[in-house]
């Protein structure tokens, strides 16, 4: 369709990115190394690193891979920690050697690691102490050569390090017995390989970054194969819209959100990293008073989040004490942002709340509202990016006319290679000419900005992540007392939406809804775990059999 939000663009913001076919986020990394070696990068638990010490400690990870490790480049590594500084240590570290990460949920049960792992044939994962115990469980059915190890506290200096360490492992008991023979320390490795420096890796803008795993609304989740050319395409596109408003070398932006999360994987980290602004890394944001009195150390310039976690802030008493004076930005994703919360924030802090849209399959920022918007809630996700094509089709694939509802399709340079190892999942979401399916019903208005009608037909979105239906009811119908099991989500005012599980329980079954709900968080990352039970007689379908959640959702 015709780029007619393109009127809306500040005069001075080219509507086209520029790539080189030898642009890579290795490239752009070390160009902030070069240009901000005294500025501080990342900040976690009272330790801020520099970028030149970011660049030693990353460049000692990868020389270990390159030369110690046994693996060759390409080889698929797992990173599996929440926001502590061995994170970007560890992934600029995997990229520097040419390796591809792959982003794992800390929080995943035995079950999804082991089929994250097993998909990607990762041969390498650094992982948080805390959560070796799920490794033990499946590291035999994976391909693994390599588990390096660190805790809580490896980097923070003697003496924290060590204290926080007792305090994680013998205070708290957050860290569970493991054998995990053969297993390496991380913080051994870059003493061994300190001020050591990595050959360098021939990139370019098609060399596979990461597999960064998304679910799909039938079968398992899936690697979206994201290059370093969809990757920085993206930063590139972001950066033309926060650059004005931002001081190369100045900015810090808060970091809650999980970095293993597509949205601050690229928005904070990589986009503040090609600025040389400082991440703030917040391990645990569930802790609201613990977050908020870290938040009161700065004078933070950006914060991206989801909707839950700015409606959970705007509620609390010593969040409306702090200093918004240095705010510059402030973005929404993951899930819409609510009207109350949008101009909560902006009575609050004198800023936008601006709402954009993406997913995993384009690295991931499709669209983002501009900030010389003049309403405070829009109820749109805004514009789509520069260089970036929509397109609004029916279901035969032709594009409807302006105004009328349609499938939203996306191309441009962000765009992921396809699915790892999925041809045919691949093709079904690729048109001939390009243009990627996104599953969301949406409709542009005149001015070019886009609105999402309906989400992909059956996705639950709890907090920011996606739920797929058909993952928990595989789990569920595994139980010896289920016979049929359907969920939906139904609305919820923390979370957005909360999965509400149909069951048909097998023939003089008693199971009950605890059983059920106790079984799925043994097998179920906490966010995926059905909040309510209701059990049925049947369930409604289709005269091929094809169960009806639209019909749940009626009922």
């Amino acid at each position: 369709m015709e780029k007619i939000w393109l009127k809306h663009y500040p005069a001075d913001m080219d509507p086209e990115i520029s790539m080189a076919p030898s642009d890579n986020l290795v490239a752009m990394l070390e160009s902030s190394f070069v240009t901000y070696p005294d500025r501080p990068a990342f900040a976690c638990m009272g330790r801020t690193i520099t970028y030149s010490e970011l660049d030693q400690l990353s460049a000692a990870f990868a020389s270990w891979l390159q030369r110690d490790s046994g693996l060759a480049a390409g080889s698929r590594v797992a990173i599996m920690m929440p926001n502590v500084l061995q994170y970007p240590v560890a992934l600029f570290g995997a990229l520097r050697a040419g390796m591809v990460v792959v982003n794992v949920n800390p929080l995943y049960t035995a079950r999804e690691l082991e089929h994250q792992l097993k998909d990607s044939g990762a041969q390498a994962i650094i992982i948080l102490e805390n959560f070796a115990g799920t490794l033990e469980q499946v590291i035999d059915s994976s391909q693994l050569q390599r588990v390096i190890v660190t805790g809580m506290g490896d980097l923070l200096g003697f003496p924290k390090s060590a204290i926080v360490n007792f305090v994680v492992r013998r205070v708290k008991k957050m860290v569970p017995d493991y054998g995990l023979p053969g297993h390496l320390r991380m913080e051994r490795i870059l003493s061994k390989h300190r001020g050591k420096q990595p050959d360098a890796v021939d990139l370019g803008t098609d060399s596979l970054a990461f597999l960064q795993y998304t679910g799909g609304t039938t079968g398992p989740s899936k690697g979206a194969m994201l290059t370093h050319g969809s990757v920085y395409a993206n930063v590139l596109q972001m950066s033309a819209l926060t650059e004005p408003y931002s001081e190369p070398g100045k900015e810090i932006v808060i970091t809650a959100l999980p970095l293993y999360h597509i949205y601050a994987l690229v928005v904070n980290c990589m986009c503040y990293v090609r600025l040389g602004g400082l991440n703030v890394l917040i391990p645990n944001p569930r802790d609201l008073p613990g977050f908020i009195k870290e938040l009161a150390k700065w004078p933070f310039t950006a914060f991206y989040g989801v909707n839950t976690l700015y409606n959970a802030l705007i509620h609390e008493p010593e969040f409306l004490k702090l200093d918004f004076s240095s705010l510059k930005q402030a973005g929404g994703g993951g899930m819409a942002v609510q009207s109350a919360v949008a101009h909560k924030w902006h009575d609050l802090t004198g800023h936008l709340l601006q709402e954009g849209y993406g997913l995993t399959e384009c690295s991931p920022v499709v669209s983002f509202n501009l900030k010389n918007q003049t309403e405070v809630y829009t109820g749109n996700v805004g514009v789509p990016l520069p260089s970036t094509e929509i397109s609004i089709r029916d279901e035969q694939g032709d594009e409807v006319p302006q105004g009328e509802p349609g499938e939203l399709c996306v191309r441009g340079p962000q765009l992921m290679q396809g699915y790892w190892q999925r041809d045919e999942a691949t093709a079904e979401t690729f048109y001939e000419d390009g243009f990627l399916r996104t599953g969301d019903v949406a409709i542009v208005d005149e001015e070019g900005r886009i609105k999402i009608v309906d989400r992909a037909k059956d996705m639950i979105l709890v907090s920011g992540f996606n739920v797929y239906p058909c993952e928990i009811e595989d789990v569920v119908t595994n139980h010896q007392g289920v016979l049929e099991a359907a969920c939906i989500g139904v609305p919820d005012e923390k979370s957005g939406e909360r999965v509400k599980l149909f069951v048909v329980r097998q023939p003089a079954s008693e199971v009950s809804a605890e059983e059920i709900i106790a079984y799925c968080r043994e097998n179920l990352t906490g966010y995926k775990v059905p909040k309510q039970v209701e059990f049925r007689d049947e369930l409604p379908k289709t005269n091929v059999g094809k169960i009806l959640r639209r019909a749940l959702r009626d009922s």
